[in-house]
């Protein structure tokens, strides 16, 4: 009983993500709670679309330009409450959760007293093909999901735009930059 169980536990992680490989977790229950809510979509035309208005000109503009050709979505959920506890340790676990499978690795992990932050990358072995970057504060919670082709070294590129955080991951860094609080 116990492995079918574990294997019903396995079978429901690994479908917890839909075919488009986005993150699936009730957002709307944390909406519900928060008194800010940021929800930026970007798939397909509406990313090309976006990275149109990058002119190229100047070199950050045109290494963001450069690594949205090769994505297939942006996606930033964050949420801000007024009170401590209107999400739960179970709610960033359940996120989480579905970072686990083989191809996922979490590259950074950072535990706080009372803030977490972690960054996960997808691979195949050969080519990154998505990041997640989940911060938990107290009041506070921010998923960023990029699904697509992703050159590791161009990363730091995307901060600032499309709603996504400041990063730094370049090889002397020791994890993403600190995010500039409002």
């Amino acid at each position: 009983m116990i492995k079918l169980a574990s294997a019903i536990l396995l079978v429901s992680c690994a479908m917890a993500q839909d075919q488009s490989g986005r993150l699936q977790f009730d957002w709307d229950k944390l909406a519900a709670k928060a008194v800010e809510k940021t929800n930026v979509v970007l798939e397909g035309p509406m990313l090309q679309m976006a990275s149109q208005f990058l002119s190229g000109g100047k070199k950050d503009e045109a290494d963001v330009k450069k690594l949205v050709e090769g994505l297939k979505g942006v996606y930033v959920r964050s949420f801000e409450f007024d009170k401590e506890g209107q999400y739960t340790a179970a709610d960033v676990a359940g996120i989480r959760s579905q970072l686990k499978s083989p191809e996922w690795s979490q590259v950074v992990d950072v535990q706080e007293r009372n803030e977490t932050s972690a960054v996960y990358l997808k691979s195949d072995g050969k080519l990154f093909q998505g990041l997640v970057v989940v911060s938990a504060e107290p009041k506070e919670l921010t998923v960023v999901q990029i699904i697509g082709l992703l050159d590791p070294s161009a990363l730091n590129a995307l901060g600032g735009s499309f709603g996504i955080p400041s990063m730094n991951f370049s090889p002397k860094s020791r994890g993403p930059a600190p995010v500039k609080k409002k």
